[in-house]
């Protein structure tokens, strides 16, 4: 077998029997693709055809996670057939007749709907106590969880005592798939407490200083909601581009991920941005001559206006609005949920954000920024109303 089946983490999945099989882990224990392997060996050894269901929060969550994980691991293992892989339905069948299927659980029909052998719930803790129930329900055999333990949620209070439950703590020591530059990389995180408690150690705890809290994930950008302004965080080699489209809606903003790439040249930013519905962009006014060249392609750029305090408080003002977020944007969904303030080694919250996940919140707030600031006061002309001028935005006094 490649590689990717002979880790630590794989074993011990491997050895759990009851029904409900509950991984609980810390950041890159090889979770998902331990779990994933598990199935697919499972899959091509039936002697009857069976079903699976991999479920997560949302498609495009799957579609960026498990998805790309599943077909990487069967062309890992060159087992990967085109014909076998129906992208229409999100299924694979296998040799043995078995099959594999994705969906997402805000697709209420198939979360109530027909049987299944096995299940997995990706990133259970994204997910609500009802909705497992209604698919443990319609399971046969075994359900597998997995989850970061950021803080408590169901499976703690309703699903670890039952006796059909077996609960398996992995971290990344279990995975020795992984280089040791992403070892490092964890390993000098040890002095923050809580981080470490969690994604370091896999064990329960609550992340300290987390940024943004109460934020909605939303389905779609609402037909009437008003294209305000884009966001752009530059990056290239180590670091993503995040490009995001910010709405106001009904008194509060709507975040849309357009973008979120490493590699991208001015050029493709441009490109990309002059295929969206035009909007005034706001990037990082760090990089002037990455914004001459968007504005030399014909885009309207409004560099974000930094200074002392201007990030602590531009992330107070972004907090301070109703924020939601589209759940096509993955990667900023990811960035919210673990954009953290930074600590000292004593453990001491500083007024910093972490950089490790500031890209798409960098854009954000870049541009609600740029929304939000008081505008100078201009006295309208005589012929023109007052509730035109200003559209449906409060009055600046």
């Amino acid at each position: 077998m490649h590689q990717i089946g002979i880790t630590t983490a794989v074993k011990k999945i491997q050895d759990l029997k009851k029904r409900i099989r509950a991984i609980q882990g810390g950041t890159a224990a090889g979770k998902t693709i331990g779990i994933l392997e598990v199935l697919i060996d499972l899959a091509q050894r039936d002697e009857s055809p069976k079903i699976t269901s991999i479920v997560s929060e949302s498609f495009p969550h799957l579609k960026r996670g498990a998805i790309r994980d599943f077909l990487f691991i069967l062309e890992s293992l060159n087992r990967f057939e085109e014909k076998r892989w129906n992208r229409t339905d999100s299924t694979y069948t296998f040799e043995t007749g078995s099959k594999i299927e994705f969906f997402s659980v805000d697709e209420v029909g198939k979360v109530r709907g027909p049987r299944r052998d096995r299940l997995f719930i990706n990133e259970a803790n994204n997910v609500s106590f009802e909705t497992f129930e209604q698919l443990e329900i319609r399971t046969n055999e075994i359900i597998f969880l997995d989850w970061n333990p950021v803080q408590e949620f169901w499976f703690y209070s309703e699903v670890k005592h039952r006796e059909d439950t077996d609960h398996l703590i992995i971290t990344y020591k279990d995975n020795e798939a992984l280089n040791t530059s992403i070892i490092a990389s964890i390993e000098q995180r040890k002095h923050r407490k809580g981080w470490w408690q969690v994604y370091g150690l896999g064990m329960l705890g609550e992340i300290e200083g987390k940024i943004y809290k109460d934020w909605d994930i939303i389905d779609e950008v609402p037909h009437y909601a008003r294209l305000e302004k884009y966001g752009v965080d530059y990056g290239y080699t180590n670091d993503p581009t995040a490009i995001v489209a910010v709405y106001y809606f009904n008194g509060g903003y709507i975040i849309d991920e357009i973008a979120y790439q490493k590699g991208l040249s001015n050029k493709q930013i441009g490109d990309i941005l002059l295929n969206c519905e035009q909007a005034p962009i706001v990037p990082d006014s760090a990089e002037p001559k990455s914004n001459d060249e968007l504005k030399a392609y014909g885009l309207t750029t409004i560099p974000a206006e930094k200074g002392p305090d201007s990030v602590r408080n531009g992330i107070q003002l972004v907090q301070d609005q109703r924020i939601s977020l589209t759940k096509r944007s993955v990667n900023l969904i990811k960035e919210y949920r673990n954009y953290l303030w930074k600590t000292d080694r004593d453990g001491k919250i500083l007024n910093e954000p972490e950089h490790e996940y500031s890209h798409g919140m960098d854009a954000a707030r870049y541009a609600i920024s740029s929304i939000l600031k008081k505008p100078n006061f201009v006295i309208p002309k005589a012929s023109e109303p007052v509730a035109s001028f200003y559209g449906d935005r409060e009055m600046p006094f």
